[in-house]
Order: structure tokens, then C-alpha cells, then sequence
């Protein structure tokens, strides 16, 4: 949707849009601004891409232990992935985030980084990425040159044996050590948790006091029912609104208006200066705001996490190096993005809201 002003002309936009579009381009006295508006009036200026669906851990709530992943040449290449990136942008997309699977485990990817991190500031607000940190002791510094000044890392407990247990694969000290080298690095660190009924829900006190004496914020998430997984995701259940309840008779929390363009709602921490989020798919639904599409690893995009509607965009793009056809596409992507989500989990079967993982979707 291209939309175009005179000079002067007062600019108004949807009040589900975060933000106005800020790609501009004169033409014969007026202002062009090149925004994706979806049916619901909002901007899409947020790509979430997942450069792997591979990942060093097996964390219960989000695979099986014994995970059978896409072969390798049904990946994009990370040509591929930057000519998708940087089409997004020059439709409007501000924010990048890389995911996984876990993103730093991809063979070259801070090329990656690098080259997308030459277009901030051209149209490109942010570049950031969602780790569990595992690589960061190695990375951190590549990191913040390419551009990258935020980084959310999961982490679910402190405690070391819990967390092997959760992640199966994951050692906490080389994921702490990875965090402390991102903050020597200069990056900003959040921290995000998977909320998890009788394993972790009594740590989150500590976890704010943690994260509030370094600096970082913290970031709950409930379980989504998303790829089959070994467990029973309503034995994983836990609401956050009674999270919050616990952490209120202990902590000052005044809500905010700070967003980082993601669905989590915020509030400051009197205490410790930090802020924490919470990200509440079936306790509360996300998605009057949203602004964000997902693109995996195989070049399919995703308007919504928890729909099943998607875009092919891999044969677009290998079908020319012309980018007015895959401009095309995206913008008809866009045009089907729907209002929200359906996630709920099945309490009768217990079957996830969808059979894909989110390691293949974008963490």
C-alpha cells in the first residue's frame, strides 16, 4: 500500500499502529510513504526471520528430544535470507530480529548480521536477534559491531541442574558467562522465561532480583501450544495473571507504555530500575497491536504465529531477480494477515493449537 502526501498535509494514521511508517521518498512535491497496512489498519514493520530451525538444546516446551530437522537444502541460503530482509525494509519494515531454532549455530551468520547491519539507519531502525545463549561468549563482540545493540537470551531457571533438566542439552555456566560477554559488549540484555507450573514458578522472585542487580530486563512468557512435544503441555500451564499476583505483594510494579515492538506488556520495577514484561497468549490475547510477520528458514512467511496461513516466498524468489514480483507477494501476504491468533491448548486431547514447531516458525 503505497500512500501519498502533499508537503504540509498532516499525517494520521490507525490507532492500532504503533508507530507511522517512516519510509519516505519525494515525487513531484509530494511525500510517498511506502508502508504494509494490513486489513486491520496496522503497520507491518516488524520481520521476524528464522535463519535455522537447528538448535544446540532440546527444551521440553519446545521439541521433542529426539527432533527430526529440515534437511539442510531446504534451507535458504543467507543470500537468499538478506534479499528478503532488505525487501521487507524497503517496504517498510524498521525492526529485524533473527531467530532460530537457535540463530548463532547457523554456519556464517554473522556475515549475515553484518551486511544487514549496513542498512540501519537507511531505513532500518533495529537489528537484533533471540539467543539462549549458548554461542554468545564467542559472538557478543561480532555482535555489537555489526549494528546489534539488544539481545533477548532465554533463560527459565538459575538453578543448574533444573536448567539441564528443561533443556536437556544446555549447561547454565556457559550460558551465563555468554550473557555477561553480552554485557560487556555493551549490549542491552532481556532476559525471557517460559513460565512452567511446578518447575519453575516459584523462582521468578529471585529472577527479578538477578536480572535487576545486572541491569537486565526480564521478560515471562506463558507456554504455547505449538509442535507436538514429549510432555503434556496443560501439566506446563501457567497463567500469568496469577504470576503477576505473586510478584505484586513483593514488588512495585507501575505499568508502562515502553513496547519494543514485540507483544509483551510491560512494568517498571520500582526496586531495581528494570522493567518487567509479560507475554500472555491464552491468558490474554496480543494481537490488537500486532505489527509483526514471521519468515522461516525455507522462505515461508507467516502473517500470524498462531494461524496456519502462509506465503511461499522461496519460489518468488528463485523464480527471478526481480523484486517487483516478490514485493508483490509480500504485499498480498499482508492483505490476509488476520485480526489474532486462535491459540488454545486442548484440554480434552491435548493437542497443540498447531503441529508445527516454533523452532521452525521463529522463536
Amino acid at each position: 500500500m503505497v500512500q501519498s502526501y502533499r508537503l504540509g498535509q498532516v499525517i494520521q494514521h490507525c490507532d492500532h499502529c504503533r508507530s507511522p511508517p517512516r519510509s519516505l521518498a519525494l515525487n513531484g512535491g509530494k511525500v510517498n510513504i511506502i508502508a504494509m497496512i494490513d486489513p486491520f489498519g496496522r503497520s507491518i514493520t516488524y520481520l521476524r526471520i528464522s535463519v535455522t530451525d537447528r538448535c544446540d538444546f532440546r527444551c521440553v516446551y519446545c521439541m521433542a528430544e529426539d527432533m527430526n530437522f529440515l534437511p539442510k537444502s531446504d534451507l535458504l541460503s543467507l543470500e537468499e535470507l538478506e534479499r528478503l530482509a532488505s525487501t521487507f525494509v524497503r517496504l517498510g519494515v524498521r525492526k529485524l530480529r533473527l531467530t532460530g531454532g537457535e540463530p548463532l549455530v547457523r554456519r556464517g551468520v554473522i556475515g549475515l548480521f553484518n551486511r544487514l547491519g549496513l542498512q540501519l539507519g537507511q531505513g532500518l531502525d533495529e537489528l537484533t536477534l533471540t539467543t539462549n545463549g549458548s554461542q554468545l561468549t564467542r559472538f557478543a563482540e561480532e555482535l555489537a559491531a555489526a549494528g546489534v545493540r539488544r539481545v533477548n537470551v532465554s533463560i527459565d531457571t538459575l538453578d543448574v541442574e533444573k536448567f539441564v533438566a528443561i533443556t536437556r542439552w544446555g549447561r547454565l555456566p556457559q550460558v551465563l558467562e555468554g550473557v555477561m560477554a553480552a554485557k560487556s559488549a555493551g549490549l542491552h540484555v532481556k532476559i525471557n522465561t517460559v513460565a512452567l507450573k511446578d518447575v519453575n514458578e516459584h523462582e521468578f522472585d529471585g529472577m527479578l532480583a538477578w536480572c535487576g542487580e545486572h541491569g537486565f530486563d526480564l521478560c515471562l512468557i506463558e507456554t504455547m501450544p505449538l509442535g507436538e512435544i514429549d510432555g503434556d503441555r496443560m501439566e506446563q500451564y501457567l497463567p500469568l495473571s496469577v504470576v503477576r499476583a505473586r510478584l505484586a505483594q513483593n514488588w512495585t510494579l507501575t505499568p508502562t507504555a515502553y513496547a519494543t515492538g514485540g507483544p509483551a506488556r510491560y512494568y517498571d520495577v520500582a526496586e531495581t530500575g528494570t522493567r518487567l514484561g509479560f507475554i500472555t497468549p491464552l491468558t490474554h490475547n496480543f494481537c490488537e497491536g500486532c505489527n509483526r510477520v514471521r519468515l522461516t528458514c525455507t522462505g515461508t512467511l507467516y502473517m500470524c504465529l498462531g494461524q496456519n496461513d502462509a506465503a511461499d516466498l522461496r519460489g518468488v524468489l528463485r523464480a527471478s531477480d526481480d523484486d517487483t514480483a516478490l514485493e508483490d507477494a509480500i504485499r498480498a501476504a499482508i492483505a490476509r494477515k488476520p485480526r489474532g491468533h486462535d491459540f488454545v491448548i486442548d484440554r480434552d486431547h491435548k493437542q497443540p493449537a498447531l503441529a508445527r514447531h516454533m523452532s521452525v516458525t521463529g522463536g
